[in-house]
Parts: C-alpha cells; sequence; structure tokens
C-alpha cells in the first residue's frame, strides 16, 4: 500500500477513536447473527491456542471472543484506536501492526479475526493481506472475516465532524472466495446478510466467511 495512504488511514483513525469507540464499541448487543457467528467461532477456537483480532479497533469483538474463553488479543495500526481497547478491555494485550506486513513469525496463531479489517484493503494489496494471514496461521488454522458487499469505493473526508481520508472499500463474496483460495485456504462457510437498521449501522449487505489452512498430512512412504 502507498505509504502516503496507510500514513493517511492510522492519522483518521486517530482523530476518530474515541467517537469510534464510543459509538461502536456496544454495537453487537443489536447485531444477533454476529454473535451467533461469533459464538460458533469461539467454540472452534477455544483452548487451540493464541488467537489474533486483525484491525481489532476498540477491541469489542476481541472482548466478545475473550468473555467466552478465547485466548485473543488484538491488532490495529491506529495508536488512538489501541488506547481505546486497552482502556475499555484492560484484560486483553493489544500491539500496534500493520495487516499486510506482520511482525509475526510464521505459523504463530491458531485462528484470526478479522470484522471489516479489509475495508481499506485495494484490490492490488489484497491478496498481500491474506498471504500474510496463511503465513501466520498454524496448519489447521481458521480466519473468520466479516466486510461489505457491493463494487463501490467510498470516499469518507469528513466523519462525526472529523476531518478524514478514508476509502471504504466493498467486495463481492465470491470475489473474496477466489482470493482466499488463490493463497491456499479452504472455504468451511460463507453466507451474506441483510443490513440490521439504520440506528444499528451502515445500509450495506455484509459477507461472513470462514477458511482454513489445510493441516499438515504425513503421506507416509511410497517406496
Amino acid at each position: 500500500m502507498d505509504p502516503q495512504k496507510l500514513s493517511d488511514y492510522q492519522s483518521s483513525y486517530d482523530r476518530i477513536a474515541e467517537e469510534y469507540a464510543n459509538r461502536i464499541a456496544g454495537e453487537l448487543a443489536h447485531k444477533p447473527l454476529d454473535r451467533m457467528l461469533l459464538d460458533d467461532f469461539a467454540a472452534r477456537v477455544k483452548g487451540a491456542g493464541r488467537v489474533c483480532e486483525l484491525g481489532c479497533g476498540p477491541g469489542h469483538v476481541a472482548r466478545y471472543l475473550h468473555d467466552r474463553g478465547v485466548d485473543i488479543f488484538g491488532i490495529d495500526l491506529s495508536p488512538g484506536m489501541l488506547e481505546q481497547a486497552r482502556k475499555l478491555n484492560p484484560a486483553i494485550e493489544f500491539r500496534q501492526g500493520n495487516m499486510l506486513a506482520l511482525d509475526v513469525k510464521d505459523s504463530a496463531w491458531a485462528a484470526v479475526v478479522a470484522f471489516y479489517a479489509i475495508v481499506h484493503i485495494p484490490k492490488t494489496d489484497i491478496l498481500q493481506a491474506f498471504r500474510e494471514m496463511f503465513r501466520v496461521l498454524q496448519a489447521g488454522g481458521l480466519l473468520f472475516l466479516a466486510f461489505h458487499i457491493g463494487v463501490e469505493v467510498l470516499r469518507e473526508e469528513n466523519l462525526w465532524g472529523h476531518q478524514v481520508s478514508l476509502d471504504v472499500i466493498f467486495y463481492a463474496r465470491k470475489e473474496v472466495e477466489r482470493y482466499l483460495n488463490l493463497v491456499g485456504f479452504s472455504i468451511e462457510d460463507s453466507l451474506e446478510r441483510d443490513p440490521y437498521t439504520p440506528e444499528v449501522e451502515y445500509q450495506s449487505r455484509r459477507a461472513y466467511i470462514r477458511v482454513r489452512k489445510p493441516a499438515l498430512h504425513n503421506s507416509g512412504s511410497r517406496e
């Protein structure tokens, strides 16, 4: 990603971090399907090892999974967002990082959850993002994504009275599935939903995809 664009995203989220947390940190209370899917994910990864939420924002998804026994921590680009996450969720570790170049060894994590973490990743970089997720997952590890469905790119320059510079990128579900397959993931579950009410969220269709990094198999001797 262009370094200036990356810097714009970081500074934009730093400016809106407190307002974002005030508006978004409680949203799961109004999203029953999201809770159901996260409950299912928690049941699959609890006890499997370390789990990372990429693009964690104020940490509400990490908190939801932590409360269900998942050994989770969060990564975000924005120091301002991380400050909010740590304040709201003192029992959870949060780190700064860039999902396009994670400072993590190969096969480090049992699972990754990325709720709307790809919304600022342009199509020129989306394969790199998924390659990084694949790289840091253990064999057999799970990735759970949520994102906006569509073909548009929304340009945000003023959000809640704050000057920002954000491109919000929409993806077709089948397009994302194809990218995930290209880097080596196997699709386990994929669905779409209509938006909740305008009071709850932006009015776009949403997709949820759960994929798995193939497990290692011992093929045995062919002699």
